[in-house]
């Protein structure tokens, strides 16, 4: 206890000093004047709080700050100034000086301040709750930065405040309703933040307001009546929330405003027919993304100051006004995705008029209902043009030549219509078109080689069309474009290397379906950006170029169907993201590289029908039943689910190469797997024969359906048919036929020896003297040569092997018909091939009576 007083006692000659000082300090201050000591004490105070403020900047990139110190006045720091009168400080000023940090609660102790700007800057955390301190403050301006959390209550203590801008930030909760009690307050601009609740009733009492934008937040509920009492509102956006209901008709009766933009909401209703006459000031007129419909009114020509008109994505419906262009200020016209329009030839007379509108740099009407043809006054509109778009009607007759005199045109738009002829030459005089849509036309004749000027094309669509000849290899002096798609049409002649080696290709080059031929150019390496490269469907023949794999960013390769040759390069293996891969009905070999299942993100392999010889594992994507589809290989076996396998709930059947089962293993063995079949459970055996795999892919999950046990009914009749036949779906003779199934239906029952696998009568088994020989004929049919082979050889002691061979068939292509509920009953095959397996025992083994000739006749197995 004493030695605590005797600290306490030590603190007291060093307490009494500082009061000492402190009475000298203020004393030597108030040596002057009462108003001079006050004033004194103020700059004092807010030179404390600017350089508590200071301190709170984390990042200072243009060293702003290092002015802010006692070397000169604080009226003089950089972002300061301070009234004449009481040299207090009345604005702080830092825009655009990309700082970082919090804002520091000190700032309410500026009581002076009337301007603070910190926009466009990186200050984060929550605004402080002592910025209600600053009474005399009438502008507060917080856009751009990474403010968070609910808007301070004590802002509206601020009752001075006229301006108060926080846009861009991170605000959450709902807009403060006592705002409404800033009877001062002409501008509130809340965009962009994660605001919700509604629209504050008390708004309507702003009597002063003039600017109002709560725009690109999650605000919910209808628009407020009373917002109609603001009589002197120049400027309403409440665009891109999730409100609801009707725009009340008071707000149509504000003369004074200038911009009435409510897009991508749910508001509905239809527009008052006089409009144009209520709102003469308006300039800016934003609805798109709504429920709005009826027609457009006629009244709004008389809306003389109108700039932008934007309605798209409504259901408005009829003609456009024929006179819409005495808007002679229009900038900006957006008619698209509704239903104007009434595919007649008088849809587009409106374009006529807008020859009138010497500033017009945006029109779009596409998506919409407009038929006829573009008419030639759209050689007349504005030279400023930036974009014109068109598609998604029912537009017909020729491209006009005219619109290559828009040569300020960025983007052109003339997609989905019924335009016929060729493509004018005259499009190559857009020098500063970036995006050209053609695509889904009815346009025919060569590609124009002057496309080829069109140096800052990115974007080129031409697919879906009727062009021929050969690609001009022009579109290569296109050095910025981006995607290429000339797909679908009736293109011939070798790819040019100079198209496929166009290193700026980075979305997408789709040359499919069409008649390209010869190699792919050795120049596909330089695609190094490409996300999507499409040549299916074409002619293309030789090897897949190993420098594939220079790709990188290749995410998606389709070039099915058609001649290529030789083996999948492993250099596919280098391509990371790739995540759809389609090598299917192509001529390809060899082994599947393993490397491919190791692709982190491969979610879809295609290589059916090709000659691939390899035994693949279930590891990666190759693990997925319905990601991979190998159907149609040769000799192509292991143990990966993949569709077109006989998958029984977790076994699968898969035929492979090595093993030649007689009759007597194949009967035995396919009575036990119907009967697994039947009770829904697979074998745990895999039955082999040297065809490799069944290659089969229904029709039902082609569609999308699900795997079901009648799947597993079509995979044991293909199976059976290919075990009898010794044919694969892809051999020639079969192709001939359609399918194997029309090719054993046709020889039934009289020409079954015909069908018959050779090898199946050489085991042995039989009694076979002599092995089959066929041949093909120039018609694709085999012709038998009988006089190597005897029908006796398929008799057992009485007993018409044919006939058990028909019965075989027959439950094959009772299972494989074409519709899922018609198929066989597993348990009836299984109960008709047990018929035919004991007759053939018996036969076999003698130890039976002699079997009646119309044993199988009883059968009574349905053809398909």
């Amino acid at each position: 206890m004493e030695l605590r007083i005797t600290r306490l006692t030590t603190l007291w000659p060093s307490i009494h000093h500082f009061q000492v000082i402190l009475l000298f300090y203020t004393s030597l201050l108030c040596l002057q004047p009462p108003t001079d000591c006050l004033r004194n004490l103020g700059n004092e105070t807010d030179r404390l709080a600017l350089l508590e403020f200071k301190s709170k900047i984390g990042n200072d990139p243009h060293d702003v700050f290092s002015s802010w110190n006692d070397s000169v006045n604080f009226c003089k720091w950089q972002g300061i100034t301070c009234g004449r009168k009481h040299h207090r400080v009345t604005s702080l000023n830092l825009y655009g000086l990309s700082l970082s940090g919090t804002i520091s609660p000190f700032i309410g102790n500026l009581t002076f301040l009337r301007f603070l700007n910190l926009r466009n800057n990186s200050f984060h955390g929550e605004i402080p709750q002592e910025v209600g301190r600053l009474s005399r403050l009438r502008h507060l301006n917080l856009t751009d930065n990474r403010l968070g959390g609910e808007i301070p209550l004590n802002i509206t203590y601020c009752s001075e405040l006229r301006i108060l801008i926080l846009a861009r930030n991170r605000f959450v909760g709902k807009i403060l309703d006592e705002l409404g009690s800033l009877k001062k307050l002409v501008s509130l601009d809340l965009y962009g933040n994660n605001l919700t609740g509604e629209i504050p009733h008390s708004f309507g009492n702003l009597s002063s307001f003039k600017h109002l934008s709560v725009a690109v937040n999650n605000l919910a509920g209808n628009i407020p009546n009373k917002l109609g009492q603001l009589t002197g509102l120049t400027f309403f956006s409440v665009g891109v929330n999730n409100l609801i209901g009707t725009i009340p008709v008071a707000l149509y009766n504000i003369s004074s405003i200038n911009v009435l933009s409510v897009p991508d909401n749910q508001l509905k209703g239809s527009l008052p027919a006089n409009i144009g006459l209520t709102l003469r000031n308006l300039q800016d007129f934003y609805i798109g993304g709504n429920q709005f419909y009826g027609t457009i009114p006629s009244s709004f020509t008389n809306a003389s100051l109108l700039e932008i008109f934007d309605i798209s994505g409504n259901f408005f419906t009829g003609q456009v006004p024929k006179n819409f262009g005495d808007l002679r200020d229009l900038q900006q016209v957006n008619f698209e995705f509704n239903f104007l329009g009434s595919d007649t030839s008088k849809d587009l007379s409106f374009i006529t008029s807008l020859s009138n509108c010497s500033n017009l740099e945006i029109l779009s009407f596409a998506k919409n209902n407009f038929g006829g043809v573009l008419p030639a006054a759209l050689a007349n509109l504005s030279t400023k043009l930036s974009l014109l778009g068109a598609g998604g009607n029912r537009i017909s007759g020729r491209l006009p030549s005219e619109v290559g005199n828009l040569v300020n045109l960025y983007a052109l738009g003339l997609e989905e219509n019924h335009f016929s002829g060729t493509i004018p030459i005259s499009f190559g005089k857009l020098r500063k078109l970036q995006k050209l849509y053609l695509h889904t036309n009815l346009l025919s004749g060569q590609i124009p080689p002057s496309l080829g000027n069109l140096s800052q094309l990115y974007e080129l669509h031409l697919g879906e069309n009727k062009l021929q000849g050969n690609i001009t290899s022009s579109i290569a002096n296109c050095q910025n474009l981006q995607a290429l798609d000339i797909s679908n049409n009736f293109l011939i002649g070798f790819i040019p290397p100079e198209i496929i080696g166009l290193s700026s290709l980075s979305t997408i080059l789709n040359l499919s379906h069409n008649t390209l031929t010869g190699p792919l150019p050795q120049e596909i390496h330089k695609l190094k950006n490409i996300n999507a490269l499409d040549v299916s469907q074409n002619k293309l023949y030789g090897e897949i170029p190993e420098t594939i794999g220079d790709c990188l960013m290749l995410e998606n390769l389709n070039m099915q169907g058609n001649f290529l040759q030789g083996s999948i390069p492993s250099t596919l293996a280098s391509l990371r993201g790739l995540q759809h891969l389609d090598l299917s009905r192509n001529n390809l070999s060899g082994n599947i590289p393993k490397e491919l299942q190791k692709l982190p993100f491969l979610i879809y392999v295609n290589l059916s029908f090709n000659n691939l010889e390899v035994e693949v594992r279930r590891y990666g994507v190759f693990s997925n039943t319905t990601a991979v589809s190998l159907v149609g290989n040769k000799n192509l076996c292991g143990d990966i689910p993949y569709r077109g396998s006989l998958d029984l709930h977790g076994e699968r059947i898969v035929l492979c190469e090595g093993t030649q089962p007689s009759s007597t293993w194949s009967i035995q063995k396919l009575h036990s797997l119907s009967a697994s079949i039947a009770e829904h459970r697979a074998p745990n055996r895999h039955v082999y024969n040297k065809n490799g795999i069944a290659r089969v892919c229904l029709a039902e999950y082609g569609i999308g359906g699900e795997p079901t046990t009648y799947g597993d009914v079509y995979s044991f009749g293909i199976i059976l048919l290919e075990i009898i036949t010794g044919r694969r779906p892809i051999d020639e003779v079969i192709t001939y036929f359609l399918n194997l199934k029309n090719y054993v239906r046709t020889k039934l029952p009289g020409q079954v020896i015909q069908v018959l696998d050779h090898k199946l009568i050489a085991t042995g088994d039989v009694g076979a003297e002599e092995i089959v020989e066929d041949n093909e004929s120039d018609d694709g049919q085999t012709e038998i040569q009988e006089c190597n082979f005897k029908i006796e050889n398929l008799r057992l002691e009485g007993c018409d092997v044919q006939k058990w061979i028909v019965s075989v068939l027959k439950i094959g292509l009772a299972c494989s018909v074409e519709l899922p509920g018609d198929r066989m009953n597993m348990t009836d095959v299984t109960r008709k091939l047990n018929i035919i397996t004991e007759a053939f025992l018996r036969a076999r083994t003698h130890t039976e009576r002699q079997i009646p000739k119309d044993y199988f006749d009883h059968l009574d197995i349905a053809e398909e």
